[in-house]
Formats: structure tokens, C-alpha cells, sequence
């Protein structure tokens, strides 16, 4: 079936992305499997990151179907866009049906784009991952394809105004090699892994990060071990 609506879409946020002078740098697109299905995971420290995890699966002309609270569906202007992009709702009250329709896009050979964290990192660190991806990618027998983003906090995250002026941000995106479930592997054990893998792909990112805070009150998108403000990460459970 021909997409009508995901196309110009990425068309009209790579005519933003010129517009606010942003730039990209982004590495390791090779890994992004040309066909057949794969779980997309990405860390989640901005409200635009699956437009930015997504273009990561540009280049090897793969689209990718992410999961996103259903009350995004429910809004006259997104929820027609999300529909037509054949994204996955999510009902947290019923999340049984959003896993089975995400499990049916992987077999049929779909990329499927999670945030394992569930919700933004105000740390702008990695937060615990919960074991989803790692499920469906193993039920589904495909790869999981990690994905780690730094930078898209500084456009508009969790408890800060957006900010689309033209301030020549960077955007740095790094791809990692996709990680296959082992047999017999628990999903536990592949999130623990998939989690270490994005790690290192997100200190990858932030040393290749072309910028540092403009003055003391620019450093409030940097966690403090690398010099900022951001607030510590929450002690796990």
C-alpha cells in the first residue's frame, strides 16, 4: 500500500529542520537493515526525539512505526498524522494491544521505534528500561536496533519552553549495531544488554557534540558529570 502521508512529513520536518539551521550529524546509519522487521529503541531526553530517531532509518528508506500514547490519536491535528503514519497507540489502561499490533508490523516486516524509558529523562541520562522491546523483538524473532540522541533537548523537553529559533543547534544521532536475542535468552538479560549498548552510543554522542554551554545559565541541558545543571538521575527502585 502506498504512503500517502509519512513522505510528506518527513519532507516537512527536514524544511523545519533547514528553517531553525540545525545541524545534523548523524553516524552509523549503515546498521538500519534494509528489509524486515526490527525494534528501533532510542533513549528519550526531548519531545521531538522519535521525529529525529526516526530519521535515523532515512537513509536506508525504511520508515518507522513508533508507539505513542493513545491521547496523541485522539488530537484533530496529530491524531489524523499518527493514523496515517501507521503509528501505534497505546493505551496504558490496555497496553495487551498495543504489544500485539507492534508484534503483527514486526513479522509483517515493519521498523518499530520504542523509548524503553517510557518517559523523558529530565537527567538527560539513561533512566531503567522496562523489558517491552526486548519482548517483542523476541517473539517476533527480529533484531533490536539501538538508537541514542543528544541534543534534542535543547529544542523542547519536560519542564522547559520550546525553543525554535534559528540558533544552529546540533543534533548528533548514532546508530549501533543491531543486537539479536540469544535462545533461550531472558528479556531481562537482552534489555540489559540492549541498555549497555546505548550507553556507549550515548557518550559516543556527547563526545562528538560540537557545542558547549554559551555562559552558566546555558548549562542547564548538561547533566552534571559532563559540567552541567541537570537535575541527578532518580535512584532506581
Amino acid at each position: 500500500m502506498a504512503e500517502i502521508v509519512y513522505p510528506p512529513v518527513i519532507g516537512a520536518a527536514k524544511t523545519l529542520f533547514k528553517i531553525w539551521d540545525l545541524r545534523l550529524d548523524i553516524g552509523g546509519t549503515e546498521h538500519v537493515p534494509r528489509r524486515g522487521g526490527a525494534v528501533l529503541v532510542s533513549n528519550h531526553i526531548g519531545y521531538l526525539d522519535f521525529v529525529f530517531a526516526g530519521l535515523a532509518a532515512n537513509p536506508a528508506k525504511r520508515l518507522v512505526r513508533f508507539m505513542a500514547k493513545e491521547s496523541v490519536f485522539r488530537h484533530k491535528v496529530s491524531g489524523p498524522l499518527m493514523r496515517g503514519m501507521k503509528h501505534i497507540p497505546v493505551d496504558r489502561g490496555a497496553g495487551l494491544d498495543a504489544y500485539k499490533h507492534a508484534v503483527r508490523a514486526l513479522r509483517d516486516g515493519e521498523i518499530v521505534g520504542v523509548f524503553p524509558e517510557a518517559t523523558i529523562s529530565q537527567s538527560f541520562t539513561l533512566k531503567n528500561f522496562k523489558t517491552g522491546a526486548a519482548r517483542m523483538a523476541q517473539e517476533a524473532g527480529v533484531p533490536l536496533l539501538p538508537v541514542a540522541l543528544w541534543g534534542t533537548q535543547r529544542l523542547w523537553t519536560k519542564g522547559r519552553k520550546r525553543d525554535f529559533g534559528r540558533n544552529h543547534f546540533p543534533i548528533t544521532i548514532r546508530v549501533g549495531d543491531p543486537i539479536h536475542p540469544e535462545e533461550g535468552e531472558s528479556a531481562a538479560n537482552v534489555t540489559q544488554r540492549m541498555r549497555g549498548r546505548m550507553q556507549e552510543l550515548l557518550e559516543a554522542a556527547q563526545r562528538a557534540y560540537p557545542a558547549q554551554p554559551s555562559g552558566p545559565d546555558d548549562s542547564w541541558w548538561l547533566p552534571p558529570h559532563l559540567g552541567g545543571t541537570a537535575p541527578q538521575p532518580a535512584q532506581p527502585a
